[in-house]
């Protein structure tokens, strides 16, 4: 952390600075560091949650400074020892939608086609150096890559600013998605980089030794580019939702593979999910099914499915509400009356396997 200070005290010159960096543990949970510092500060507030809240937390912390510079203790302690009592609301509550702001903010940073390339890139799970000279917009940019995966995850190192003494972490082998200080990136370049996505937010330009674009389904593709333009950055999740219907295309058909036995668990079959598609989509879902952060998503999926649990997020509505090639209209009426209807099924003692073959029997019949 001390590293990140030196950066913004010589580097920055905004009045304020909001920013966040993410300690991972050993289960792989993420927990975030919401900053703000002030110009000339050696030190600066953080507030650690395992909630994503970027907007709350800044909110937050904007006002904790404002009580602190008019000397108003008492209330700033008041104020955190009321937050810290409040429960925090349930998941289904939130409905599980990503962060949008820092996609938004992502979003005017960079044009449209680096904002495709970088996508195509993450969906290949390459290594990734996003950097800039400012770093509320530098973590900003992380973030919003990040959330342009959702309803995955990035599955591997995640590192939305680059403390100095973890410069090595440039080198590793495996896949990254990290944020580089522009006073970092001499040292950088001076390493050795074989095969690493570079995006510099300063100058909008990208460079990458692969052809992802090239490989993601030309229609989707320019589906995606289509609306990302017609995008007005004072609609809140409008990009957001472009980026949405273009993962309900890409994977929304993963019901369709979904292998349902009266009696047993639910499994997946990635051959059915490949197969049944067009050979241009056939290419990328070959690649798809080895990625870390689909494989991530289809156990999360199942477990839902054989816990009983049942599930519904903005995925799925954009499932059930679209129109995508390769979708079985059947299997998502299936899956429409399993949500609302798991729970009273299993009270009379039957599984989600059962629930779903019954769905599917009636359906046919």
């Amino acid at each position: 952390l001390w590293g990140l200070g030196q950066i913004t005290v010589e580097r920055t010159f905004d009045l304020k600075t909001n920013f966040t960096f993410v300690l991972t543990d050993i289960e792989s949970k993420q927990r975030f560091g919401f900053c703000r510092l002030s110009s000339g500060a050696h030190s600066c507030y953080c507030i650690l949650s395992y909630l994503p809240w970027f907007e709350v937390f800044y909110k937050l912390l904007n006002i904790l400074a404002d009580y602190t510079i008019k000397g108003q203790e008492s209330q700033w302690r008041e104020l955190l020892e009321s937050l810290h009592t409040l429960p925090i609301p349930d998941p289904g509550v939130l409905h599980g939608w990503p962060p949008y702001q820092n996609l938004t903010e992502y979003f005017v940073a960079v044009d449209v086609n680096n904002m495709l390339h970088l996508y195509a890139s993450m969906l290949y799970e390459r290594r990734i150096l996003i950097c800039c000279s400012k770093l509320s917009t530098l973590t900003a940019c992380v973030h919003g890559s990040a959330a342009m995966m959702y309803p995955m995850y990035w599955q591997h190192v995640y590192i939305p600013v680059l403390p100095q003494h973890l410069i090595d972490y440039c080198c590793a082998p495996m896949p990254y998605l990290i944020g580089v200080h522009s006073s970092l990136m001499e040292k950088v370049r001076g390493m050795a980089l074989d095969d690493v996505v570079v995006l510099n937010v300063d100058t909008n330009t990208l460079e990458t030794p692969f052809d992802d674009l090239q490989s993601l389904p030309n229609d989707v593709v320019s589906s995606l580019k289509n609306r990302l333009k017609k995008v007005s950055t004072t609609t809140g999740d409008g990009v957001a939702r472009a980026f949405l219907k273009t993962q309900a295309a890409l994977f929304g058909c993963y019901r369709n593979a979904l292998q349902i036995q009266p009696g047993e668990p639910i499994t997946f079959s990635e051959e059915v999910f490949v197969t049944h598609r067009s050979s241009a989509m056939r290419q990328f879902l070959q690649n798809a099914i080895q990625l870390q952060l689909f494989k991530q998503f289809i156990d999360g999926r199942l477990d839902l499915l054989n816990a009983g649990e049942g599930f519904s997020d903005v995925f799925e509505d954009e499932i059930n509400m679209g129109e995508y090639a390769g979708v079985n209209t059947i299997i998502s009426n299936i899956f429409t009356r399993m949500f609302y209807s798991v729970s009273k099924h299993l009270i009379f003692g039957l599984g989600p396997a059962d629930i779903l073959y019954t769905s599917k029997v009636t359906i046919n019949q």
